[in-house]
């Protein structure tokens, strides 16, 4: 959503998605997700009563926040010391999307939250998204985007997803400064930091057992540590929202 340097401007855009769990279900799921997993708000990190109102275990977080001047630098520093990416196959321990698609990191941020740990186990068989999945595992990172810049099904979903927010959504070729990026904890019970503009998956640490993406220290490798680098830095800006995916209340 933000502006991404490594995707052209002459590259298609996609509409933004709006950061809400009702969208974001509605995506997954139509891509062929089971509805015993969806996304929930979580409107505190802190405030176990809060906390309390968020379906446990928590598979993905998905932290949402606007790019500012202190996290390019700290994405710029980081990325510096980081060899491009080019894994591929059933051995890696999650896949990965790079982003080519202009205003589509939401799309991303889902299909990362989706596609690993314990989340996979719920892709619906024969459905699009176990077909996208299973080809796109055998592809390194440039040809896996190709295959979702060209995938008619992701498009159709996305667009159908972005009509149903409650407030107007802007235009695909908008610039938006909002961001998203998916803390995952994979099948490895290792702590995942997933964002198709960086060069490949991030390691943030190891969880363990019973520890979720919403547990006290997957926080701390994740969403704080975000918050803390922002607030270092000198970011007065801290907004930010936040929403996990598990299972579904009755």
């Amino acid at each position: 959503m933000s502006e991404n340097p490594d995707v052209a401007k002459t590259n298609k855009a996609f509409v933004p998605l709006e950061n809400n769990p009702e969208v974001m279900s509605h995506l997954v799921h139509q891509l062929g997700l089971s509805p015993t997993l969806g996304f929930t708000d979580v409107f505190s990190i802190d405030e176990p009563d809060l906390l309390a109102f968020v379906p446990r275990p928590s598979h993905a977080l998905l932290l949402v926040f606007p790019v500012s001047k202190t996290y390019e630098a700290s994405r710029i520093a980081e990325d510096s010391q980081i060899p491009e990416y080019t894994g591929s196959g059933p051995t890696e321990p999650v896949i990965w999307f790079k982003q080519t698609i202009r205003n589509a990191c939401g799309l991303i941020g889902l299909l990362h939250a989706v596609s690993n740990g314990e989340s996979r186990e719920h892709v619906l068989p024969g459905s699009d998204l176990e077909g996208l999945l299973k080809e796109a595992e055998g592809l390194g990172p440039v040809k896996r985007a190709e295959l979702l810049y060209e995938s008619k099904a992701l498009e159709s979903a996305h667009a159908d997803a972005a009509r149903l927010g409650d407030t107007r959504a802007p235009g695909a070729e908008d610039d938006v400064d909002l961001h998203f990026v998916a803390f995952v904890r994979g099948g490895d019970g290792r702590l995942w930091e997933l964002d198709g503009r960086r060069r490949g998956p991030l390691e943030r640490g190891v969880l363990g057992e019973g520890e979720d993406a919403l547990s006290e220290k997957a926080l701390e490798l994740g969403v704080r540590r975000f918050l803390e680098t922002e607030a270092k830095g000198g970011n007065p800006d801290l907004r930010f929202s936040l929403v996990s995916l598990g299972g579904v209340f009755d």
